[in-house]
C-alpha cells in the first residue's frame, strides 16, 4: 500500500540545483544576466542547432515564432487538436485562422497524410504555417514535413515542449535530434516543473537561420534594441530605439542558473523514463492496456506514458481512491467553446475524439520509484481484470 499520492509528473530539484539558484541570487545580475547567455550556449550544444533565445515559458516560445513569421490576421495556421490550447491560442492572438488536422491513431501525432490531404485541396501558398507537437516526447516525421513544406510553401514550426532529447532516423540513416532545426524553421521547448527541464516558468526557441533569429531576439524584448547596426542613430551609450511592437518574454537569470542545472541532468532523466515505460510496457503486455507504439529509428523523450482503455473515467476516479492521481491529456481542442465558434465540431476529428474517449497518462517522472510504479501496475490491472 502506498500511502502517499503520486502525481502524474513531479519536478526534482536537488541540492545542486538550489546552490546554483542561491548563487545567482547573490551576484549582481536577477533578470539579464550572463547565465542566460550561457544557458542558450549549453542548450544549443546539447540540441545541436545553431541559436536558442531563451524565454519567459513555451507559450511564449511558439508566439515569438508567430510574430518572427509575421503571421496576422488572414493567416491560416495547421495544427493538432490533441495538444495543450496554448499551440493553437499562440498562432490565433495575431487573429490567424486556426485550421485543425486530425491525428495519426497510433502516435497520436499530427497525421501526415492528413495534412497533405488538407494541403491539397487548396493552392500552394494558402497555408503560413503549420505547427506539429511532439506529444508526450514522440518526434514526428521531421523529413517528410519538410518535403511537404517545400512544395506547399509555409513554414514549419515544431512544439518540442515534450520532447527534448528525443530524436528520429531520416531516409538516409541520419539520426536528428529534436531541437536541431534540421528541417524546421523554430523548434518550441518549455521548462515547466513537470518537464524534462524545470525552470519554475521558462521556455525556448531554436533556430537556425540568422535573420529569424534577430527577429526573436527583437521581440522577445519589446522590440528594443541596442545594436548599433540595426539602429537609424546612436545618441550615446544609454540609447535604445524600439524597431517594432515586441514582448516581454524575457526570462531571468535564477531560472537560467536552474536550467542550466537542470539540463546536466537530461540524459540521466532521458534514460530514467525510458526504464520506466519498458516496465509499464512489460507489465500490461496481453492485457486489455493500449501501451504507447514505438517506430524504428525513434528515441521517446517520454514526457508522459499514455494508455488507452475502456471505462476510462471508472479508472481515473478508482486510481485517485489508491492514491495514484492519473491525468487525462488532452482534451481536443478543436471541441473547447473558444474554437466551436468558428464551426468546429464533435465528429471532425474522428480519431482525436476517440483517443481522448480512452487515453489515461499514468505516472511518468524520473524520481518515480520502483515501488510507486508496482503500486500503479497493480491498481491498473486490478480494475481492467
Amino acid at each position: 500500500m502506498i500511502d502517499h499520492p503520486i502525481p502524474y509528473g513531479h519536478q526534482y530539484i536537488t541540492d545542486e540545483d538550489v546552490e546554483a539558484v542561491v548563487e545567482a541570487l547573490r551576484s549582481e545580475n536577477l533578470t539579464q544576466g550572463p547565465r542566460i547567455a550561457e544557458f542558450e550556449r549549453e542548450f544549443s550544444a546539447r540540441m545541436g542547432c545553431r541559436y536558442t533565445s531563451m524565454l519567459s515559458n513555451g507559450t511564449a516560445a511558439l508566439r515569438l515564432c508567430a510574430a518572427a513569421l509575421d503571421i496576422g490576421e488572414g493567416d491560416k495556421v495547421i495544427t493538432t487538436p490533441i495538444t495543450f490550447v496554448a499551440t493553437a491560442n499562440a498562432f490565433r492572438f495575431p487573429n490567424a485562422e486556426i485550421v485543425f488536422c486530425d491525428i495519426d491513431p497510433r502516435t497520436y501525432l499530427m497525421d501526415l497524410d492528413k495534412l497533405e490531404e488538407i494541403l491539397k485541396a487548396s493552392p500552394k501558398g494558402t497555408y503560413k504555417a503549420v505547427v506539429p507537437v511532439d506529444f508526450a516526447g514522440y518526434p514526428i516525421d521531421e523529413e517528410r514535413l519538410r518535403a511537404l513544406a517545400d512544395e506547399y510553401g509555409f513554414s514549419v514550426v515544431i512544439d518540442a515542449c515534450h520532447a527534448p532529447g528525443a530524436s528520429f532516423t531520416d531516409s538516409k540513416g541520419k539520426v536528428h535530434k529534436v531541437g536541431s532545426c534540421d528541417y524546421s524553421d523554430f523548434t518550441c521547448f518549455s521548462f515547466h516543473p513537470v518537464k524534462h527541464i524545470a525552470t519554475g516558468e521558462g521556455g525556448a526557441v531554436t533556430l537556425n537561420d540568422p535573420d529569424l533569429y534577430r527577429r526573436a531576439m527583437l521581440y522577445r524584448t519589446h522590440g528594443i534594441t541596442k545594436d548599433p547596426a540595426m539602429m537609424t542613430r546612436n545618441d550615446g551609450g544609454w540609447y535604445y530605439e524600439m524597431l517594432d511592437l515586441g514582448f516581454n518574454y524575457r526570462i531571468t537569470d535564477m531560472q537560467a542558473a536552474l536550467g542550466i542545472s537542470q539540463l546536466k541532468r537530461l540524459d540521466w532523466s532521458l534514460a530514467r523514463r525510458a526504464e520506466i515505460a519498458a516496465r509499464y510496457d512489460e507489465a500490461f503486455k496481453g492485457t486489455a492496456v493500449r501501451t504507447p507504439w514505438r517506430g524504428e529509428g525513434i528515441v521517446h523523450a517520454f514526457h508522459l506514458y499514455v494508455i488507452q482503455v475502456e471505462r476510462r473515467k471508472e479508472l481515473y476516479d478508482f486510481l485517485r481512491t489508491q492514491n495514484i492521481f492519473a491525468q487525462v491529456l488532452y482534451i481536443p481542442v478543436h471541441l473547447m467553446p473558444y474554437y466551436r465558434q468558428f464551426g468546429w465540431k464533435e465528429g471532425d476529428m474522428p480519431v482525436a475524439e476517440e483517443y481522448y474517449r480512452h487515453c489515461l497518462a499514468l505516472p511518468m517522472f524520473p524520481t518515480l520509484t520502483d515501488e510507486e510504479q508496482d503500486w500503479v501496475i497493480e491498481k491498473v490491472l486490478e480494475f481492467v481484470r
